[in-house]
């Protein structure tokens, strides 16, 4: 385990919990609960669920050249953002190759936040600030709390005017619960869903008010390790266990491309000058695996990252992350598969942790047009 040098303001909350608060990224962080992971699950699919996702790394950019810092280091248009507008974004290396995701808020003219995930883009972003005109804090003061299910809106309706106008990556400067936060309508599960950020100091109010008031709306505290279930149906790649330089190639370094990762869609249309984006666009078409869903048969056992998939005695790829959905009866997972591999309806053996037939499927299994998390009022 790291150490532990980023402080959760929620930490009694989450050990009366059961959690022993597993190191991620700093901080301690409640990965399990002591009411089973399943109950999470369903809550936030049919109810909502409240999570601790401080330990997401949150930075503030601001100066004259945040802008193109920024622009220089993701694929997208940032100068298109406007206050109150996000944007998923990845960053690449020299080599056009996946070292980071994260969300930009656009917080002001010249003022960003980007929530970092695992990579490696913070300190990409911290190299880049010499010779520029950019003030760069880390702010580990800064909590957020994710509160994500189809009820979430109803519950916060009764609290911040005006949240059924707030558009998904939109976000808004208000008050909760009389404190000041900022809210946006980001999350990490496929549903409708809500980030809160709040100060350190106010995170105790807050969390336990939502579980309080939030009661009748169906919203319990849910562990971190919730995220795996309800990303795996979803479709949203987590650092670095689906997308990272771990994998090794046999001829040639780790690394993956986006168009392997199936997260080209982050290059704005017309994008050409961003950190890779030459090796990007010379990648394209030179896939080497791609990202792709997995239907397993017969068990209800989920698969493990590590376990392998086979066609006609070869191997032709590899589970990342699985689960097995209480509420639907499928057993899913995400997997890197050759490329003629990942084609819908192709016949495959998962062998390892478990043993059973299932079939190469497109993600995300669960919204495919992802209505729920885009629905507007």
């Amino acid at each position: 385990m790291a150490t532990q040098w980023r402080f959760s303001a929620l930490e009694s909350r989450h050990r009366a919990l059961g959690s022993n608060l597993e190191d991620w990224l700093g901080m301690g962080t409640a990965w399990t609960y002591d009411v089973d992971t399943s109950e999470h699950y369903k809550a936030i699919r049919t109810k909502a669920g409240l999570m601790d996702v401080s330990g997401l790394k949150k930075v503030h950019y601001v100066g004259p050249h945040a802008e193109h810092l920024l622009n220089w280091a993701t694929t997208r248009n940032i100068d298109k953002l406007y206050p109150g507008k996000s944007v998923y974004v990845t960053f690449l290396n020299d080599e056009g190759k996946f070292v980071d995701d994260g969300i930009v808020y656009r917080t002001g003219p010249n003022a960003f936040m980007v929530v970092h995930g695992g990579g490696t883009g913070y300190e990409m972003l911290t190299r880049g600030i010499e010779g520029k005109q950019v003030a760069v804090l880390f702010d580990d003061d800064l909590h957020d709390l994710s509160l994500q299910g189809p009820t979430a809106v109803d519950f916060l309706a009764e609290h911040v005017p005006g949240i059924r106008n707030l558009n998904y990556f939109h976000h808004m400067q208000t008050q909760l619960f009389g404190r000041p936060v900022m809210i946006s309508r980001t999350g990490y599960t496929g549903e409708r869903g809500y980030e809160i950020f709040c100060k350190a100091a106010d995170a105790p109010l807050i969390w336990d008010t939502i579980l309080e008031n939030g009661a009748a709306f169906g919203i319990i505290p849910c562990s971190f390790a919730t995220l795996d279930w309800l990303r795996v149906e979803s479709q949203l790649l987590f650092f670095p266990f689906d997308n990272s330089e771990m994998y090794p190639f046999a001829d040639e370094k780790a690394g993956d491309t986006l168009w392997e990762l199936g997260l080209d869609f982050t290059v704005s249309p017309g994008k050409k000058q961003f950190r890779g984006a030459e090796e990007h666009y010379r990648l394209q078409g030179k896939e080497r695996f791609k990202i792709f869903g997995v239907e397993i048969q017969g068990t209800q056992q989920p698969a493990a990252g590590g376990d392998t998939l086979w066609r006609d005695g070869q191997q032709v790829g590899m589970i990342t992350a699985g689960v097995f959905s209480p509420l639907t009866q499928r057993n899913l997972a995400i997997a890197r598969m050759n490329v003629d591999a990942a084609v819908a309806g192709t016949p495959l053996q998962v062998k390892g942790s478990i043993e059973a037939a299932a079939t190469a499927e497109t993600m995300p299994f669960d919204d495919p047009e992802k209505k729920k998390r885009t629905v507007k009022g």
